[in-house]
């Protein structure tokens, strides 16, 4: 886990970004994934005789689109976590933005960019079922480097395990924290503090321990919180303290989904090297990827959303069920035109 790869300290300070500027590992994989995405799919259309700057075109708008409809399907995934009566309209809309803190969901993603690409290679008047194909792999290496991104940030982490690979995630990790809050973690009474009147305590966050400072109730306005300095006996004994905590031994899903993806890429991209229908790389990804997808999601916890069969399906189950047979669909089309 590495959620912030580097930081570099400014000699001022900047609205919305303090005194540092953060490159974030999960920020960081999703632009060299898209990066490599790109010169794949550059590579292929030049390859296929046809433009290849319009694919360069056509990956950015699929970013974006991309990446705002795997945001927009984690928030309604986890909608709890982003109406919080605490945070306020502004807290939980700041939330929803976040994309720095992790949260996006593949399956959103793909069902906003998929059409977004698809309008786009018919304005331009690209074959629609050879893009499709050129589209495939790349997908797969997006997904890739952002399930690593997923890894270095520590959300998407798998269910518990006792394998000699499984991982820990340090204190305050998104594992750490659900562990906690659901009684399965004892904190030292170093990292917490005391929240309301009824003995509930919380954990100090990463940022009071680095910069030194907690968060209490102001003695002016109890309704409103100011930083206190902790004293350095305080700091120091809630840094090591820290420093010892792990979460349970997890599963690390997201290496698991980021292997998976990449050696489907590398499969399609050889399987497009052969004679093919049109569309028939594509039709092959969904398949492949909905059958991954399936088998990793019961390496993950997940909340679900239907119950089939006595066991709680969660809605990457659901849709990579539909992937699987549109992808079946397809196949069996594309080889009957």
């Amino acid at each position: 886990m590495l959620q912030d790869v580097l930081r570099i300290p400014l000699p001022f300070q900047l609205p919305g970004i303090g005194d540092h500027i953060v490159i974030h590992g999960f920020g960081l994989m999703l632009v060299i994934g898209f990066l490599c995405a790109m010169a794949l799919a550059k590579y292929l259309a030049r390859r296929s005789g046809v433009d290849a700057e319009a694919f360069a075109n056509a990956a950015l708008l699929a970013l974006f689109a991309g990446v705002l409809g795997a945001r927009l399907s984690h928030v309604f995934e986890n909608f709890d976590e982003f109406t919080d009566p605490s945070k306020g309209f502004f807290g939980n809309l700041a939330a929803v933005f976040n994309i720095s803190s992790g949260g996006l969901t593949y399956y959103g993603g793909f069902l906003l960019a998929f059409p977004t690409f698809v309008i786009y290679v018919l304005v331009k008047k690209i074959p629609l079922r050879l893009g499709m194909d050129i589209v495939a792999p790349c997908l797969m290496i997006g997904l890739g480097f952002g399930r690593i991104g997923c890894f270095l940030n520590g959300c998407c982490y798998g269910a518990q395990c006792d394998l000699p690979w499984a991982v820990r995630f340090p204190y305050n990790s998104y594992a750490y924290q659900e562990e906690f809050h659901a009684g399965k973690v004892d904190a030292p009474p170093e990292l917490l503090r005391p929240v309301g009147s009824k003995g509930s305590a919380r954990l100090l966050t990463s940022e009071e321990l680095r910069d030194g400072y907690t968060v209490a109730p102001s003695s002016i306005d109890p309704t409103k919180s100011v930083r206190v300095p902790m004293n350095l006996q305080q700091l120091g004994a809630a840094r090591e303290a820290a420093s010892l905590q792990r979460s349970a031994p997890l599963h690390p899903a997201q290496l698991y989904s980021a292997i998976t993806a990449l050696l489907l890429a590398w499969l399609l991209v050889e399987y497009f090297k052969f004679p093919h229908a049109p569309g028939m790389v594509f039709a092959v990804m969904m398949v492949l990827e909905g059958i991954a997808r399936f088998a990793l999601e019961l390496l993950r916890v997940e909340p679900g959303v239907i119950k089939i069969a006595g066991h709680d399906w969660s809605l990457s189950m659901v849709l990579s069920v539909g992937l699987v047979i549109l992808g079946a669909i397809l196949a069996v089309t594309f080889r009957a035109m």
